[in-house]
């Protein structure tokens, strides 16, 4: 046998290896915004401060233009995001404060805890919100590792009218105080450097990375790599800055060969807080913003990137919302949906541009915590059973006891 020949039977043999070999499985990384609205960057129409990352991720894969959450407040919100599940299924309304003595029950399963199951590695760097006493903390849920702040980053002494509601605000590592009332122009910085160093440290395995910004939730706080860099204030300045944290995380993904095998979720938790004017960005031409149920406050921008998978540059008008993720990504990573009931469905046609795809929800439902009120004069009135649905498998959050 000549050594052409042998070459060749050689090389034949290695592509029906690659072939039959298992596809890796997918990396995640999910950037979630707070109170960043429906025109906040420019690939939604923002003008006065230029996002070019966030236009880059658009152009490299698809934006939704009806892409809700499932209440338009931080906790709910982020429950919703991270259970696959409205905040009412699992008892989280609202927004929690520091003196709250519930958070996220055990027994709700994360995304994290899904991946982890699959041999993720997983973090989360930035605001949590779902409890902040350590039996709620993020390490208790699926994350191998935290770095940020456990709710708001307004829940401190320096409110207006805290009052002694809001003791001094911590930063947390894992589940220990590191300290207290940090230096909040360094916290877009912080995480990013985080979400950059896990990166590499995982590149030879699996990772979900959630990367969850403080900003641009009041009080605004930027760098000084920012601070007056922009024609729209301290708030377009804010947003040039978490612009760059973007660009920060696709640039490493690329220099670590990644990009071809990473999922890229790019979104916020609701609308603009529009009371704080213009340290507030802008939902238009949508109505309202934050803690209301009209498009301004529960609509949101939403990108997603995955090259080759994802067709560049596509626009999906089909609604779908936050609750989605946690279904989609099972089907992604072959992970097994929770026993219990959830309420999101798997939107990969929508992200995938398949022919014909539509939405796969009837109706997608919206509740604000101030409805609760009228609820309660129901039951006042008529009984448990008129605010009660049957079967509807409601579940509680978890509680200090």
């Amino acid at each position: 046998m000549n050594l052409t020949l042998r070459l060749l039977i050689l090389l034949a043999l290695l592509i029906r290896a690659a072939e039959s070999a298992p596809n890796p499985l997918p990396n995640v990384v999910l950037i979630f915004c707070d109170d960043m609205a429906y025109a906040d960057i420019g690939a939604f129409g923002a003008k006065g401060y230029p996002t070019p990352n966030l236009d880059r991720l658009s152009r490299q894969g698809v934006k939704f233009t009806d892409f809700y959450v499932a209440q338009p407040v931080c906790s709910a919100s982020r429950a919703a995001l991270l259970t696959g599940c409205y905040p009412n299924r699992v008892g989280i309304k609202g927004a929690l404060g520091p003196q709250s003595k519930i958070g996220l029950n055990s027994n709700e399963v994360t995304i994290a805890e899904l991946l982890k199951e699959r041999g993720y590695a997983t973090a989360v760097y930035g605001k949590w919100h779902l409890g902040h006493r350590p039996e709620f903390l993020p390490l208790r849920h699926g994350f191998d590792d935290f770095f940020g702040l456990p709710y708001s980053n307004d829940m401190w002494p320096n409110h207006p009218t805290a009052g002694t509601n809001y003791p001094p605000l911590p930063l947390i590592r894992g589940e220990q105080i590191i300290e207290f009332m940090p230096n909040q122009t360094q916290l877009t910085t912080w995480y990013t450097r985080h979400a950059m160093d896990f990166i590499e440290r995982n590149k030879q395995q699996p990772f979900f990375l959630y990367l969850p910004h403080n900003m641009p939730h009041v009080p605004l706080f930027v760098s000084d790599k920012f601070a007056g860099k922009t024609k729209r204030g301290l708030f377009g300045d804010v947003i040039a800055e978490i612009d760059w944290s973007v660009g920060q995380i696709l640039d490493t993904l690329k220099k670590n060969h990644l990009e071809e095998n990473t999922l890229v979720l790019f979104t916020s938790d609701n609308g603009p807080w529009l009371v704080y004017g213009d340290h507030a960005g802008s939902a238009k031409p949508l109505r309202e913003g934050k803690a209301t149920v009209f498009d301004g406050g529960v609509r949101v921008p939403f990108i997603a990137r995955w090259p080759g998978k994802i067709p560049a540059g596509s626009t999906c008008r089909e609604p779908a919302m936050t609750i989605d993720v946690l279904p989609t990504i099972a089907r992604l990573t072959g992970a097994r949906l929770p026993i219990h009931p959830i309420d999101g469905l798997d939107i990969w046609p929508l992200l995938s541009g398949a022919k014909k795809a539509t939405s796969p929800h009837d109706a997608l439902y919206f509740y604000v915590a101030r409805l609760e009120a009228l609820a309660n004069k129901a039951r006042a009135e008529f009984g448990d059973s008129a605010t009660k649905q049957k079967g509807s498998g409601v579940r509680e959050p978890g509680r200090v006891l």
